[in-house]
């Protein structure tokens, strides 16, 4: 089939279109179809962005065990404040994510609090390969952004050890059926490149999965009581209630 003309074109996408398979990810059990705000399946070097607005809950998952979700978290109400990924790290006096962390703003505000974390394997060292950088370029273009705005990111599915030398050992993905949740404390411009991590040997990027529900009864109970924690909910509910 060509492409070579218009009528030749149109035939041959909607061809494409015809043979594309649709996959909506499942709303995890408990949870009332009409809080569901988001569902999608990223496919392998693919990218994705969405809007979602405070008391999100954010579920990203790896069903084939080969996924590597590069995330990007911009303010949806002033941009300029973003994900800082070495705030994340240092504030919480943590370089290894898990059950409880920050995703930290440069402002001291929490964007987002890991609150479920089946996989493990996760990255703040290592950023985005130049492929992908393009890739969450072409996510953000979508919000008013340019590539300024593609800072270094978080990698989920796929870990790096620090050695006492130092030196970065990629220690790959915790297996099939790994999931990640984070609760969303102000509204914020999700931005996810689903491609291989930089120091993957072997990479074979496999599909990953989102959902996304209400769940805004969440946000009444502190995650964790560390007091950098405390601090950075402090920050960010003094903002949340001067903006009412």
């Amino acid at each position: 089939m060509t492409t070579a003309s218009t009528d030749g074109a149109r035939s041959h996408a909607r061809s494409q279109a015809s043979s594309a398979a649709l996959r909506v990810p499942i709303l995890p059990d408990g949870v009332d179809d009409s809080r569901l705000v988001w569902a999608e399946a990223v496919p392998a070097e693919s990218y994705v962005s969405r809007v979602l607005g405070r008391g999100t809950r954010l579920r990203l998952s790896d069903p084939d065990g080969g996924a590597c979700a590069h995330l990007l978290l911009f303010r949806a109400d002033a941009s300029w404040e973003r994900l800082n990924v070495a705030d994340t790290m240092k504030v919480p006096w943590q370089a290894y994510l898990g059950v409880g962390h920050p995703l930290l703003s440069d402002q001291g505000r929490l964007l987002a609090t890991i609150v479920a974390d089946s996989s493990g394997h996760h990255d703040l060292l290592c950023g985005l390969p130049p492929a992908g950088q393009q890739q969450m370029l072409l996510a953000i273009m979508k919000h008013g952004m340019d590539i300024r705005d593609v800072a270094p990111s978080a990698a989920l599915f796929k870990g790096v050890q620090v050695e006492n030398s130092g030196a970065l050992t990629f220690t790959g993905s915790a297996g099939p059926g790994g999931s990640v949740d984070l609760l969303i404390h102000l509204p914020v411009v999700v931005a996810v490149v689903n491609t291989a991590h930089p120091l993957d040997p072997q990479p074979a990027t496999t599909g990953l999965d989102i959902v996304a529900w209400r769940a805004d009864e969440e946000l009444s109970s502190p995650v964790n009581t560390d007091p950098e924690y405390s601090r950075a909910l402090f920050n960010t509910e003094s903002t949340w209630a001067a903006a009412q």
